[in-house]
C-alpha cells in the first residue's frame, strides 16, 4: 500500500533554471579534505527538495499537521544545515487545521517542491493539501515573509516544479501515473496537463517528483515507496517521451536499523560536483537526510556513489568555497527573548495567537479546555536530535489555574508527558502515559497518571531524554529539578513506536491547556536541547 492509498484508506534545480553535467573543477575548499558522516541532519525532515541559488543551499520538507509548514533548511556545504523559516505562514486550509471541530493530524504539508526564479529572484513554494487543489508561495529571501500567489484547482499530488531555461514554469506529479503541467507566465494558471508516463506493474507505485533540465534533456527523479528510486529522461521535451532507469533499489543504508535512502533531489555544486540528498526511514525519530555524491554515465543517467555495496556511512565533504558563517545549530538554548519564535519552532496545529507571547520568556495561556492534549491549542513543538538528546525546560507555573495541565511531553500517536497538574488550590508535578491515537488518528486514550510529587515552588525544571535509535524498542525517560542542578526521575520509560503511519517521529512539545476554565497561564523561561 503506497502512502496516498494508506492515508486515503483511514480518512528542483540551481539558479538559472537548469543543471549542467559538468565534471568538478579546482576551488577553493574551506579546509583539506575531510570527511562528513550520516545522516548529514538528524532531525526529521522528509520528502527533501534540495536547490542550489548562487552559493548557499536550501532545501525544503514536509511538515505534515505542523504550522508553520514547509521549513526551509540552508546551508552552504550540503553538510551543515539551519532552518532559515518556513514556506506556509499558516494552514488556512480549513478548520481542521485549527482544531476546531475536527483536527488535520498526518494531513497538511506533504512532499511539495522549493525552486529558484532568476528572472524576477524569486523563490517558489508548491504542494497540494487534500488532494483538492495546489498552493504556490513566494518569497525574495528564504526566510520570508511568504506570501501565497495563487491556488489551483488541479491538486499536483508529490509535486516538482522546474524553470525551464526558457523561464517556462513546469510541473511534474502524480502516482503511478505521472503527469507534467505547464503553468502561465506569471505562475498562476495552469495552461496544460500530460500525462508522461504510466509506471510498469512490474515496478508498482511512483511517486515524488522531482524535475530537472540537464544538458538540453529533462528528467523526473521518482521514489519507489520506501525503498526505491528512479528517474525518467526524455530528449523530446518536457512532455517526453520518456524512458525509465532505476537507480537503486533496496539498497543498504547508513544508519543501523534504518530504512533505504529515497525520496530526495539533485544539486549540483558551484564546482560541477552532483549529490543526492535523500531521507531514510529511521523511526522513532521520523525520517532524516543522507546526502551521498552522483557520477553520471556517458549516456547521461545518474549513479550514486556506493561504499561497499551500501550509500556511504561517509564520504569525502564537497569542495566548496569557504562559507561565510557557520549556520545555526539546531540545538542549544532558547530564552524566548524575541516577540517572534526562532524558525526550529512549529506548533500542533495552528496556534491562536491571542494566546501566546514571546519576549522575556514564553508566556502559554491557555487556549482550549480540554482533557485531551490532541486537542489542545497552542501546543509548541521542537524535532528530536538524533541518535539521542536531551530537552530540559524552566517554567514559571505560578499563574495556573484550577484544572490546568502544563508540561513537556514526548509527542506523536502514542505520547506521554512529565508536567504541572494544578487541582483544588495546590500544583503538583506528574508524569503522565497513555496518550493514544487509532490508525485513524481519533483519540483512544487520554493518559493515565503514573507518578506524581508536590511542589511547593512556582518555578520547576522538567527533563524529557529520547533514544530514536531505529532498528529496536526505544525508549524516553522523564525528571524534574526544583534547583535546576539535581533531577529526579519521575514515572516509568515512554515506550516510543517505530510505526511509519504517523509518518512524523516523536517530538518534544510544549503545552498548557485547561480542563475547567480558560484563564490560566505558564511562563517558559529556558528550553534546551543537548546532546551527550
Amino acid at each position: 500500500m503506497d502512502r496516498r492509498q494508506a492515508l486515503t484508506a483511514t480518512g528542483g534545480l540551481v539558479a538559472g533554471g537548469f543543471l549542467s553535467l559538468v565534471g568538478p573543477s579546482p576551488i577553493a575548499a574551506s579546509a583539506a579534505p575531510a570527511q562528513y558522516t550520516n545522516p548529514v541532519i538528524w532531525q526529521d525532515f522528509a520528502d527533501i527538495d534540495v536547490i542550489r541559488v548562487g552559493g548557499t543551499y536550501y532545501a525544503s520538507a514536509s511538515t505534515m499537521h505542523y504550522s508553520p509548514g514547509a521549513p526551509v533548511l540552508r546551508s552552504y556545504d550540503l553538510v551543515n544545515w539551519e532552518i532559515a523559516g518556513h514556506s506556509v505562514p499558516v494552514l488556512d486550509f480549513g478548520a481542521k487545521y485549527d482544531l476546531n471541530g475536527a483536527r488535520g493530524y498526518v494531513r497538511g504539508i506533504w512532499a511539495s517542491s522549493l525552486a529558484y526564479r532568476p528572472s524576477n529572484r524569486t523563490f517558489y513554494w508548491l504542494g497540494q493539501i487534500d488532494f483538492a487543489r495546489t498552493y504556490v508561495y513566494t518569497a525574495t529571501a528564504a526566510e520570508g515573509p511568504w506570501s501565497r500567489l495563487t491556488t489551483i484547482s488541479t491538486p499536483y499530488y508529490d509535486a516538482g516544479l522546474l524553470v525551464d531555461t526558457d523561464d517556462t514554469l513546469y510541473v511534474a506529479y502524480g502516482n503511478t501515473t505521472i503527469s507534467v503541467a505547464q503553468l502561465s507566465p506569471d505562475g498562476r494558471n495552469q495552461v496544460r496537463t500530460q500525462q508522461v508516463f504510466t509506471t510498469p506493474s512490474s515496478v508498482g507505485t511512483l511517486e515524488g517528483s522531482r524535475f530537472y533540465k540537464i544538458n538540453g534533456q529533462y528528467y523526473i527523479f521518482l521514489t519507489r515507496p520506501a525503498n526505491g528510486q528512479y528517474i525518467l529522461k526524455s530528449s523530446g521535451g518536457p512532455f517526453g517521451p520518456y524512458t525509465m532507469r532505476q537507480v537503486l533499489l533496496d539498497l543498504r543504508g547508513p544508519i543501523s536499523g534504518g530504512g533505504v535512502p529515497h525520496q530526495g533531489g539533485l544539486v549540483q555544486t558551484q564546482g560541477g560536483a552532483w549529490y543526492y540528498m535523500a531521507f531514510v526511514d529511521a523511526y522513532p525519530g521520523g525520517r532524516v537526510p543522507v546526502l551521498a555524491p552522483v557520477g553520471w554515465t556517458s549516456d547521461g543517467w545518474p549513479v550514486v556513489q556506493l561504499v561497499n555495496g551500501a550509500w556511504g556511512a561517509s564520504y569525502p565533504r564537497p569542495a566548496v568555497p569557504t562559507p561565510p558563517r557557520q549556520v545555526t545549530p539546531m540545538t542549544g538554548v532558547d530564552t524566548f527573548d524575541h516577540t517572534a519564535l526562532n524558525p526550529r519552532w512549529e506548533w500542533n496545529h495552528n496556534p491562536d495567537n491571542t494566546k501566546w507571547s514571546a519576549g522575556n520568556g514564553l508566556t502559554l495561556r491557555t487556549a482550549t479546555v480540554t482533557n485531551d492534549l490532541y486537542w489542545a491549542r497552542n501546543t509548541l513543538t521542537h524535532r528530536i536530535q538524533g541518535p539521542t538528546s536531551t530537552a530540559t525546560v524552566r517554567i514559571d507555573h505560578s499563574a495556573m489555574r484550577d484544572g490546568d495541565r502544563a508540561g513537556l511531553a514526548l509527542l506523536r500517536d502514542s505520547s506521554a508527558w512529565i508536567g504541572l497538574r494544578r487541582d483544588g488550590g495546590t500544583t503538583r508535578v506528574a508524569m503522565v502515559n497513555g496518550l493514544t491515537m487509532d490508525g485513524s488518528w481519533n483519540t483512544t486514550g487520554t493518559g493515565s497518571e503514573l507518578a506524581s510529587a508536590p511542589l511547593s515552588q512556582g518555578v520547576i525544571w522538567l527533563r524529557a531524554s529520547a533514544d530514536i535509535r531505529p532498528g529496536a524498542a526505544r525508549t524516553a525517560t522523564f525528571s524534574y529539578s526544583t534547583d535546576g542542578t539535581t533531577f529526579t526521575r519521575l514515572g516509568p520509560p515512554l515506550s516510543l513506536g517505530n510505526d511509519w503511519r504517523f509518518f512524523m517521529g516523536h517530538r518534544f512539545a510544549l503545552f498548557n491547556h485547561a480542563t475547567q476554565a480558560l484563564g490560566g497561564a505558564v511562563r517558559v523561561l529556558r528550553f534546551e536541547l543537548s546532546t551527550p
